[in-house]
């Protein structure tokens, strides 16, 4: 299935010279959300994966499936004060300033082989962060899944060393 065709393109959105990718038009499709989950879901299996992470929130609306389709848990990484026990944190640096991600202490096993997923990759900064997030807690990052990749970002750079999937990749 050609995923692309079910993406749509806003411009200018959320600013001026930005052309949003928005994949709320995958998730609407039935045939496009499941055909997604399932590519996903068999990366993950052929990993071994034994729970799923996912940054909010888009990576929940990736991430919950997968793991429900794999019958295995999912752990939520969320921005400073949203997580309601002991969890540990994550800050790092955006273009204008930073931000703060967090990780309930307990949510992941030393050991534990874990698929982390989003929508989309851009400049990898959420998902690099996510990743130090699982090894401070001692799991092992097995794959990264993306529905989209925006290639000319290279947020890749950042994941060197990790096994990538990527549904979707936009050159320019």
């Amino acid at each position: 299935m050609d995923l692309k065709q079910y993406v749509s393109e806003v411009q200018d959105w959320p600013k001026e010279g930005v052309d949003f990718k928005d994949i709320t038009t995958i998730m609407d499709n039935g045939k496009a959300y499941g055909y997604a989950t399932d590519q996903i879901v068999e990366f993950a299996r052929e990993k071994e994966v034994d729970i799923v992470v996912g940054p909010e929130a888009r990576g929940f609306i990736i991430g919950c499936p997968v793991a429900y389709s794999m019958g295995i848990g999912f752990a939520p990484v969320r921005k400073e004060g949203k997580l309601p026990r002991e969890v540990i944190r994550y800050e790092y640096d955006l273009e204008y300033g930073t931000n703060v991600l967090t990780m309930h202490r307990d949510a992941i096993k030393p050991g534990q082989r874990v698929l982390i997923t989003d929508d989309l990759l851009a400049t990898g900064g959420t998902i690099e962060a996510t990743i130090k997030l699982v090894e401070e807690l001692g799991g092992i990052v097995v794959g990264i899944a993306f529905i989209i990749e925006l290639k000319y970002l290279h947020g890749i750079d950042k994941l060197d060393g990790y096994d990538v999937l990527s549904l979707i990749s936009y050159d320019e």
